[in-house]
């Protein structure tokens, strides 16, 4: 940790899954704070105050104060009141939680398109539908600012992937044929926020997200690490293009204690021949067992051999197709529990 100011720490996925924490998150975070680390709480998710995130953490048995939680509906409120006049309206597409982030920075929250807003706010709520993106849709048609708090398309439950604000923007995006700002990851200004906050330069980014977490690290230039308790799978991991591969990758918080054993690039002792056709062969070393700390570090030597076989994943069909081999070797091997 000597190399970071600060954790940067998504919540959904990587601290807790719904209501309920991940195992051995609440244990490993304390134990960094214990440590001296300036941990930072940073959602993407709109639809609670950091007060309401704070408490929610406290009850998992985190130490922790509402100035330590950073929503995107405070960098989506932001970016809106360094674009808007004083008192302009705006309106909101989400819960009571993004009005009030509104009505914060000075800004004056409504919900119908009649009251005249120059501007829309979308964040995550469960209670959006037809009449309120019908709004929503108006509001755009008269030219009116479009801020997303997030594009998260999905959102992790204890219940599985349930559709996240990115769904809805996707919906709103479609009807009006417009495109909005994006604040929260992996746009940089609510990590931004984050730094700012704490007066951190040299942070660590830690999520479960590489569209988001770690895509977010690269566009605030910070090291990242991914656990694989959430979204992004092994194979995911593997096909990641080159601005959402992270510095770190480990099964869980626990390689807090000791980032550079999970480091990509560290190969554990592993070995990986890369044939021509694309396909990856792993070799074990003499030690090795079946535990998420041994698939994680496979993954790791894997990733290490392949972005460098075919640089940018994302650049041409041949290496696309070449990553789907990958794909299936991962497969084969049973790495995808590791996610």
């Amino acid at each position: 940790m000597t190399r970071h100011d600060a954790l940067l720490v998504d919540l959904d996925g990587t601290v807790y899954a719904g209501p309920d924490p991940i195992p051995g998150a609440v244990e490993a975070l304390e134990a960094a704070r214990e440590r001296g680390a300036t941990v930072s709480y940073v959602t993407n998710n709109a639809s609670r105050t950091p007060k309401a995130v704070a408490g929610h953490l406290a009850d998992l048995g985190l130490t922790v104060t509402e100035q330590d939680v950073v929503t995107s509906a405070q960098a989506g409120a932001a970016v809106l009141a360094g674009r808007l006049e004083a008192g302009a309206k705006v309106l909101v597409l989400g819960t009571d939680a993004l009005a009030d982030e509104i009505s914060l920075v000075g800004l004056t929250p409504v919900r119908a398109d009649d009251d005249g807003p120059v501007a829309v706010v979308q964040g995550h709520s469960p209670d959006t539908g037809w009449r309120q993106l019908a709004e929503a849709t108006l509001a755009l048609a008269r030219g009116a600012t479009w801020v997303a708090c997030n594009v998260d398309p999905t959102l992790p439950s204890e219940r599985g992937l349930l559709p996240g604000n990115g769904s809805m923007v996707a919906a709103l995006r479609h009807a009006s044929r417009q495109e909005p700002q994006v604040a929260g990851k992996p746009a940089a200004p609510l990590l931004r926020q984050a730094m700012e906050r704490v007066g951190a330069s040299t942070p660590l980014v830690v999520g479960d997200r590489l569209d988001t977490d770690i895509a977010g690290g690269h566009a605030v230039e910070a090291e990242s690490l991914l656990v694989l308790t959430g979204v992004s799978t092994a194979a995911d991991l593997l096909a990641a293009s080159a601005d959402q591969r992270p510095t770190y990758v480990a099964a869980g918080l626990a390689a807090l204690s000791d980032l550079e054993a999970v480091r990509v690039g560290d190969d554990d002792g592993w070995t990986v021949q890369v044939h021509d056709d694309g396909s990856l062969e792993l070799g074990a070393p003499t030690d090795a067992g079946d535990t998420e700390e041994d698939r994680a570090a496979a993954l790791r030597a894997l990733c290490t051999a392949h972005w460098a076989a075919v640089g940018d994943v994302s650049r041409a069909p041949a290496v696309r197709a070449a990553d789907e081999l990958a794909r299936r070797t991962i497969s084969a091997l049973g790495l995808d529990s590791a996610g």
